[in-house]
């Protein structure tokens, strides 16, 4: 019987771990941004809600970056891959924070804007470049 609960508290220590260690947290500068968001084109991505026997299918405009060159905490820069589950949070000038995912971002007329999900498509408040004060990504 102690034997189960010692493997048992070791299983809930690795998964602990395991969940603790899978959300890294990257940063990037707005011009780094722009010169990659550059050679990027807007697409359109289709995503499913299933709730047999009815799906829904829910339609969101991006940026069509796979990966992206960002720097982790210690300054090391790296190159991560952008999925759905890629999320950013711009924190402005003024303190405010806005998140959304980040395969919905987009630039245009020198304002961000994005998707708070991936199925109704509702817009986040644009937001103007010049009032950027901090990037940060989070890849799961």
């Amino acid at each position: 019987m102690k034997q189960k609960m010692k493997v048992k508290r070791v299983a809930i220590m690795f998964v602990s771990l395991v969940v603790m260690s899978g959300c890294a947290t990257y940063h990037i500068t707005t011009t780094s941004l722009l010169e990659q968001l550059a050679t990027s084109q807007p697409e359109k991505k289709i995503n499913y809600i299933v709730a047999l026997p009815i799906v829904f299918p829910g339609v969101v405009t991006g940026n069509s970056l796979k990966e992206i060159k960002v720097f982790d905490k210690d300054e090391h820069e790296c190159i991560i891959p952008v999925s759905r589950q890629t999320g950013v949070r711009i924190t402005k000038k003024d303190g405010t924070r806005k998140t959304f995912y980040f395969d919905t971002l987009l630039v245009k007329d020198s304002t961000i804007t994005g998707k708070n999900d991936h199925f109704f498509g509702v817009n986040i408040t644009p937001i103007n470049l010049n009032n950027v004060d901090k990037i940060e990504l989070q890849n799961r």
